[in-house]
């Protein structure tokens, strides 16, 4: 990993692709990642880890199954939002946004139970930062 300062803009500018995600860094066995994001990801869950969301630029809507039924939460920029392990959900923004995640390595961006993947979603542990 780098031992200099990543400005996100500058990460964020380094790549096109929407829900590919990008390391920036990692923090013990944790990868603090970005992604670009529009539309609709797909329905998903993590059995075994939180998933830690901040919208960098944008809004973020984020859709969940819990045992009282289906929310979506809206994310404006500059909030966080944490999805509890075991918590079916589905990220989308209908006009676009730049995210950060925290989440232990080797988390695979569809979870561990996913719907079908769309050729539009990058089904990885993410991919590391090029600058």
């Amino acid at each position: 990993m780098n031992s200099e300062p990543i400005p996100l803009s500058k990460a964020l500018a380094s790549f096109d692709a929407l829900w590919s995600p990008r390391i920036v860094t990692r923090v013990n066995d944790y990868d603090v990642r970005i992604a670009k994001v529009e539309g609709e990801h797909i329905w998903h869950v993590h059995d075994d880890t939180d998933e830690f969301f901040l919208v960098i630029d944008g809004e973020l809507r984020i859709s969940l199954r819990e045992p009282d039924g289906e929310r979506t939460v809206l994310l404006p920029q500059g909030a966080v939002f944490t999805v509890p392990r075991g918590t079916e959900h589905k990220p989308y923004a209908p006009s676009g946004a730049a995210i950060l995640m925290f989440e232990p390595t080797g988390t695979p961006t569809v979870g561990d139970r996913h719907d079908e993947i769309p050729d539009h979603v990058d089904a990885t542990t993410g991919h590391v930062l090029q600058t």
